[in-house]
């Protein structure tokens, strides 16, 4: 999930909404959606993507044209849109999908369009700081990009949101089986739907846009760095082995004693955020943080690489050690870090409160990955190249790796409903 989910600019540019507004739904996704309660309600659905993964992944490894070799990029991205899907709308498919659970061109063009918001939305604007720019054209041609992503996105979610809602007020659908059902039905004191067909439509595109960025992101930097160090892949690796075994997958209930495979997942947000800044805030009156004076009125961004890769907070600041973030106390590694020396979902106040689920969907993919398949580098390299794109901080180029099944075959083949 992303730093500040109630942050984004969705709303704000098909709303217009009030301060209350936000604060309503702040309310909404910590007490309904993302919840303990609503999260444990989930489980099954979070679960059975999961099975969908390792099932996709082992087609690819079966596969003679791709000789095993994985693109682990589109299998990350794809996995984190499938589960918010299934989570939201109760089915991982827009279209029919294929016969090996990858994604068909419709999931292609939804989550490319996602990434494509993620990229602008909070790219420099000049009006913003210029105001007599405003309502001027479209001097740097963001707008155009981000009008027409965020057509394709809602052309496949609004339908689906219009048809539950006919469904359920007509007595065709009774029982909530998702999270569009729990939004749909929330009611006001009065007995009145709480929330109206564009505000729910425009939270399930926030949802959306905070689940599929910094899993995906994070586990590909992790996977490739291990690439490069075997001896931190073979660690994490016989952890899995010590502490789940072979004969059964990995689940949710394991994470506890997966305090390695957390840490490297952990020391990817560190040294490789998706997102060079955190999502901007403004301040309300004069302050001083640390030897800063920040003046009433400044925006205010924090640097996600200057925290994470700060040689004055962390030895060796630009290698990757999870060790760093194991505790002599043997307590579970979380993904935040209450001293801000890195930024994975933020904390406090202002934290993203899809924390629990946005952990659990990075370390779900982080473990099924290394638990069914051995990982290997492609035949014609020698070691992963770890540059940066010039664009942004993602890998510059996707990582391809070569994948081999490690466990049993039935454990791959069980009946999937896809």
């Amino acid at each position: 999930m992303s730093s500040d989910l109630v942050s984004r600019g969705y709303l704000s540019t098909i709303l217009s909404p009030s301060g209350e507004q936000w604060k309503k739904m702040r309310k909404i996704l910590t007490s309904e959606v993302l919840s303990p309660a609503r999260h444990h309600w989930l489980h099954g659905k979070r679960a059975q993507e999961a099975d969908h993964l390792v099932h996709y992944v082992y087609s690819q490894c079966m596969n003679s044209v791709t000789a095993g070799l994985v693109n682990v990029r589109v299998i990350a991205r794809h996995y984190c849109g499938n589960v918010i899907r299934k989570l939201i709308f109760n089915k991982r498919f827009f279209g029919e999908g294929r016969e090996d659970g990858g994604p068909g061109a419709e999931e292609i063009e939804h989550i490319n369009s996602l990434f494509t918001i993620l990229k602008y939305l909070f790219s420099f604007c000049i009006s913003d700081y210029v105001p007599c720019f405003r309502g001027l054209a479209d001097l740097d041609g963001h707008e155009k990009i981000m009008r027409t992503a965020l057509g394709i996105v809602v052309k496949y979610q609004d339908p689906l949101v219009d048809e539950r809602i006919k469904k359920l007020a007509n007595g065709c659908k009774k029982e909530e089986e998702d999270l569009l059902d729990v939004l749909i039905t929330l009611k006001d004191s009065d007995g009145c739907p709480l929330l109206s067909p564009q505000e729910i439509k425009s939270q399930i595109v926030e949802l959306m846009i905070a689940t599929v960025d910094n899993p995906s992101n994070a586990v590909e930097w992790t996977l490739a760095e291990m690439l490069n160090k075997p001896e931190v892949l073979k660690k994490a690796v016989e952890e899995l082995d010590r502490v789940v075994g072979r004969e059964w997958l990995v689940q949710e209930s394991d994470f506890i004693k997966l305090n390695y495979v957390k840490a490297c997942v952990k020391e990817a947000f560190r040294l490789h955020p998706f997102a060079p800044f955190n999502p901007p805030h403004v301040s309300k009156k004069d302050t001083t943080v640390a030897n800063y004076f920040i003046p009433k009125g400044s925006h205010v961004l924090l640097s996600r690489p200057g925290l994470g890769r700060n040689p004055g907070v962390w030895e060796d600041a630009l290698e990757f050690k999870p060790e760093r973030h194991l505790q002599n106390d043997s307590s579970s590694v979380a993904s935040t870090d209450p001293n801000l020396r890195l930024l994975s979902f933020s904390i406090g106040r202002r934290g993203c409160p899809g924390v629990t689920l946005g952990t659990s969907i990075t370390t779900m993919l982080m473990a099924r990955l290394l638990q069914c398949f051995t990982w290997n580098l492609p035949p014609t390299l020698f070691m992963i190249d770890l540059r940066e794109s010039e664009d942004d901080l993602i890998l510059a180029q996707p990582l391809v790796a070569l994948a081999e099944p490690r466990l049993s075959e039935n454990l791959y083949t069980s009946s999937l409903s896809i």
